[in-house]
């Protein structure tokens, strides 16, 4: 069955789950769709991250179903979910600073030579693949051969979504993209997040910055409270107090407002 451009291609059911007596998800349901980006916020422990570990394969919900374009999903894992095309960047990027940008976009996948080499990584062909990626996301300014150790906060977060589109993916998870970073490194974050639906890709980002990213840079926001669906807005329609208010519980005619 063919794909349809406008119909979600990551689809959560239903989802529930429970750590011991911990509802941390209660009946969830969330559509991503090509070419758009929906932001996931809430309060601390509203079950955001939980939820995003969900669609990565990562943790197993007690109840609910998950389609991946159009199909019922049963998935054993992080592995498997990757090889549908799920990328997924969490808040700590996982980069190695002791290892320069190549061989941080190739962790864990290294295309290696025979044994009489020593296993070494195919450097050549992997530096063409690196530089073809980050043409791409026009971040060329990044050195190849710097360790990430030495690089800004906005630079390591683009080489973390960077490796997390090298392999062609068609869903992008993206956790607090923009912590910590400077208001002109969150702002090339947004664009870059921007350029990556442009791509036909469907992301998904967790963040607090309402006022600012949220309503800035994505298309649609979910919002969740207590590990349920509290509300949706389109971006362009709402205001950054309507969306605390949801976050939060609070007056439902400033939610419903507008």
């Amino acid at each position: 069955m063919a794909h349809e451009p406008d119909a979600p291609i990551l689809s959560l059911r239903g989802v529930s789950k429970s750590f011991g007596g911990v509802k941390a998800l209660t009946d969830v349901s969330l559509d991503l769709v090509p070419g758009t980006v929906v932001a996931l916020v809430g309060d601390n422990g509203a079950g955001k991250s939980t939820l995003v570990k969900t669609m990565a394969g990562v943790i197993r919900p007690d109840r609910g179903d998950y389609f991946f374009e159009g199909r019922k999903v049963h998935h054993s894992g992080p592995a498997e979910v990757a090889a549908m095309g799920v990328q997924t960047v969490y808040q700590d990027l996982a980069l190695c600073n002791n290892l320069d940008a190549v061989q941080n976009l190739y962790l864990g996948r290294e295309e290696v030579g025979p044994w009489w080499t020593g296993f070494r990584l195919k450097r050549a062909r992997a530096e063409r693949r690196s530089k073809d990626v980050l043409r791409r996301m026009r971040l060329d300014s990044i050195a190849l051969d710097r360790n990430v150790g030495a690089m800004s906060g906005g630079q390591r977060q683009n080489i973390a979504i960077a490796r997390s589109i090298l392999w062609e993916p068609k869903v992008v998870l993206l956790d607090e993209p923009t912590a910590a970073l400077s208001h002109s490194a969150a702002a090339q974050v947004g664009k870059l997040v921007r350029d990556l639906a442009g791509q036909g890709l469907a992301v998904l980002v967790i963040s607090h910055d309402i006022h600012h990213f949220v309503l800035d840079n994505t298309d649609r926001i979910e919002v969740l409270r207590l590990g349920r669906n509290a509300a949706g807005f389109d971006s362009s329609d709402v205001t950054g107090e309507q969306v605390v208010n949801a976050m939060v519980g609070g007056n439902e005619a400033i939610n419903a407002a507008g």
